[in-house]
């Protein structure tokens, strides 16, 4: 990442994430539930550096595990509320997911599985996981405080 506090202010202040330790401006270890650390951000290589040009290496996405729908609500509700746009939000039949970019432009995928009862199967019993649109209207209501409303640039 480019720019340790722009990164904090997505990873704890948007998508909640509590910051376990902070070493000055280079490194920042932040945590759900706990844990000592489940994403490690630093600029010990890329201080002020720009981000990967398309179409080049690098990681596609990085996702994030929601333990229920209403969080996974409540996520999107502080997307919305901090102006981050979606690029996309699907069901994918075992999973309902958001995808979105970080401040460095890193792919990020939040997302919760659905209880594995009610995944998708064909008639011999192999998954037959889907793409389709989700209904982001429907996941918003969920949220501790629905009030938030989806507009026409929300999704990208």
């Amino acid at each position: 990442m480019a720019d340790l506090d722009r990164a904090l202010a997505f990873y704890r202040d948007v998508l909640g994430f509590t910051v376990t330790q902070r070493m000055g401006n280079s490194a920042a270890f932040l945590s759900a539930g706990g844990y000592h650390h489940h994403i490690a951000l630093n600029t010990w290589e890329s201080l002020r550096g720009a981000a990967p040009a398309h179409g080049t290496t690098g990681l596609y996405h990085l996702a994030i595990l929601y333990p229920t729908r209403a969080e996974l609500a409540d996520a999107l509700r502080r997307l919305l509320r901090a102006g981050i746009s979606l690029e996309g939000a699907a069901d994918h039949g075992v999973s309902h997911a958001l995808y979105l970019r970080d401040p460095d432009n890193n792919g990020v995928e939040l997302y919760w599985d659905l209880p594995t009862e009610q995944w998708p199967r064909t008639p011999t019993g192999d998954l037959a996981m889907v793409t389709l649109p989700l209904d982001l209207h429907a996941l918003l209501a969920e949220a501790d405080a629905p009030e938030t409303t989806l507009g026409p640039a929300d999704l990208a």
